[in-house]
């Protein structure tokens, strides 16, 4: 299968949680147009308030790492379910399913953590958005409207 998947992580603390720090996080994209169309792919973007939100990128030739998403093919489908970290809160007891994705199609899976500091205790959260393409697809496919979405966002105190 052509399975073109991008990751668009974002991370930041307490400090972007409100006013005009939070108005610039809310408005970075969730999506980017990809370096390339060549399958198997994977494009994770990584965006860091103590980089002040400047997109590093990584690229990697091949499908999203099973233990992030899991994928099953049937005939010109996939069936692509999100796998949520475990070290995240909050905990998600009831999860949307798995879905189909045929072929030329792209969907959105968006889902937020927050997390503990191990030396420090503080709070730190992110969000994760995976925008995944069973291709053949061109390379802006991503700025477009997706023919799916899940969004499994969560009240983060």
């Amino acid at each position: 299968m052509d399975i073109i998947a991008q990751w668009v992580r974002v991370s930041w603390t307490k400090q972007s949680r409100g006013g005009h720090h939070a108005a610039r996080r809310n408005a970075l994209p969730t999506a980017f147009a990809l370096p390339e169309h060549r399958a198997p792919l994977t494009h994770e973007v990584t965006m860091h308030e103590r980089d002040e939100f400047q997109p590093l990128t990584t690229l990697h030739h091949a499908e999203p790492l099973g233990d992030a998403v899991h994928l099953r093919y049937a005939e010109d489908q996939v069936r692509i379910e999100l796998v949520p970290t475990a070290w995240g809160m909050p905990r998600r007891h009831r999860r949307p399913p798995a879905v189909r994705l045929a072929r030329g199609h792209w969907l959105r899976w968006q889902i937020n953590y927050r997390f503990t500091g191990r030396c420090t205790g503080d709070w730190f959260y992110r969000l994760d958005t995976l925008n995944i393409a069973n291709g053949p697809v061109p390379v802006d496919v991503l700025l477009t409207e997706p023919h799916q979405v899940i969004d499994e966002r969560a009240h983060l105190r």
